[in-house]
């Protein structure tokens, strides 16, 4: 499902500009490296020493976004004599060119994540490293961390091992392209077997009572001077992909609880009372059959996002509901709480370290499990702070602000016009029963409304647009009355 691209006029343009700049100044996003940063990444691209084990002879490929060069994972996939599969999932090895202390160390401890923006991407890591010889582009021996999945005929994971090693990935692939060898049946076999084991492990999820929800990415870009808003469905491919990367953090959590030191990805099973029964509210006032029951994970996955009420729920439930923390432990003090509930078992962020600090770590923490050595000390030192080190990142708020900003810009220029709308949630609990949330199919944009009658949930309005400035300074950029 790919939504019309809404194109701005040259003043929306600009105001979207100035209001990115203004967020950035408001977020303190650092868009340059310090000289002294610049100066240490040279350093530790000439001093990086690659692994013993050499595993070039794996012909790795990568799948990501064609304009992408922060490469994090490759992989290779084969079947096993007698049954089964085989995962090869190299992770960059940042920890090969950060060390603990430096100033590359320092810098990423300020930043925390990458951030993406319409009009630029401000790194964790300087490009020098981050897009050079710690990324895994084709054709390039650099470092990394290794690790093996066997799963059985049903997708099953059977062993999980992870070790550091020298790899070369052959292919830079993207997801159209490979979902279209795929459907194509022109694809060899390792890329293939992605959807094999893809569609298998998203099996294995729905029967443990894991949550995918495959909303549509609602993407600004910047093409040809021009900012553009639209919603694009996930490729099945992504679907399978991601399935690759959960699998291995649930063997990483897996690994850390058993060596009795590391840091999860925590959720808990039921959030408020009340919130729960908003959710089902919601549900139930947009014509969503949510039998007695049945469980979130169950609804969800039943669910289809091309349908503008199930999108309309998805979007707002998620927000509601699916809230997680992490949680640390050392000295084998397991903590009570390990599951994460979208994903119903343990599981931790391991899979983008040039991308996410944390994943530096939990990368460590399993290497050394693996090799029954004891975790570094540095870790160890840093597993208390990084809960409040990782509270700190700013990528979620800066994508939904980025899009809140890009929505505002997009409909400056439409300010009186009269759209169709669900309205998919209300404050009645707040004592305000005339303000809530309306989701409009076209354009595809949420935003507050107000009314001189009460609001009903699930209800179908017309909603005039009665402001959208990217520059205004108060809560709602973007606001609606009913007519």
């Amino acid at each position: 499902m790919r939504r019309r691209q809404m194109h701005m006029s040259r003043e929306a343009q600009d105001a979207l500009l100035q209001a990115l700049q203004q967020l950035r100044a408001e977020l303190k996003t650092p868009t340059e490296f310090p000289a002294h940063v610049l100066e240490a990444a040279e350093a530790a691209k000439a001093a990086v020493q690659l692994p013993a084990k050499d595993a070039t002879h794996l012909p790795l490929f990568t799948i990501d976004p064609p304009t992408s060069k922060d490469l994090d994972q490759a992989m290779y996939l084969e079947r096993r004599a007698g049954g089964g599969y085989r995962v090869h999932y190299a992770i960059a090895d940042v920890a090969a060119f950060v060390k603990p202390g430096s100033p590359l160390d320092a810098e990423a401890h300020d930043r925390i994540e990458t951030l993406y923006f319409p009009d630029l991407k401000v790194p964790l890591h300087p490009p020098s490293i981050s897009e050079g010889p710690a990324s895994l582009l084709p054709d390039q021996v650099v470092p990394a961390l290794l690790w093996q999945h066997d799963l059985d005929a049903d997708g099953h994971v059977t062993d999980s091992t992870v070790s550091r090693a020298k790899v070369r990935s052959l292919a830079k692939l993207d997801y159209q392209g490979v979902q279209q060898d795929i459907e194509a049946g022109t694809a060899e076999e390792p890329v293939a077997l992605l959807r094999e084991i893809g569609k298998l492990r998203e099996a294995v999820e729905a029967a443990r009572g894991g949550v995918s929800v495959n909303l549509p990415d609602q993407e600004v870009t910047l093409k040809d001077g021009s900012f553009r808003l639209s919603y694009v469905a996930a490729l099945p491919v992504e679907g399978w992909n991601e399935q690759i990367s959960l699998m291995t953090g649930m063997a990483a959590a897996g690994i850390m609880l058993d060596s009795g030191a590391g840091i999860l990805r925590t959720q808990k099973e039921q959030a408020d009372q009340q919130v729960v029964q908003r959710v089902h509210d919601i549900a139930k006032h947009l014509g969503i059959d949510w039998k007695p029951g049945v469980t979130y994970a169950a609804l969800v996955n039943s669910l289809d996002p091309a349908d503008p009420k199930h999108m309309a729920f998805l979007s707002e439930a998620t927000t509601m509901l699916l809230k997680a923390e992490y949680t640390t432990f050392r000295d084998h003090r397991i903590p009570e709480h390990t599951a994460h509930a979208a994903i119903a078992a343990p599981y931790t962020y391991c899979t983008a370290p040039l991308r996410r600090l944390i994943d530096r770590y939990t990368g460590e923490l399993c290497v050394a499990a693996c090799a029954g050595q004891a975790p570094p000390p540095w870790v160890l030192d840093a597993l208390h702070c990084l809960p409040c080190d990782m509270a700190r990142g700013k990528g979620k708020v800066a994508d939904r602000r980025a899009v809140d900003l890009a929505e505002a810009a997009v409909l400056k220029n439409r300010v009186g016009e009269v759209f169709g709308g669900l309205v998919i949630n209300t404050d009645a609990e707040d004592n305000r029963p005339k303000e809530g949330t309306v989701h409009l199919a076209d354009p595809a944009v949420m935003g507050r409304i107000t009314s001189g009658a009460e609001l009903d949930l699930g209800a179908s309005v017309q909603a005039k647009l009665t402001r959208a400035d990217p520059l205004f300074t108060g809560k709602n950029k973007i606001l609606f009355n009913t007519v």
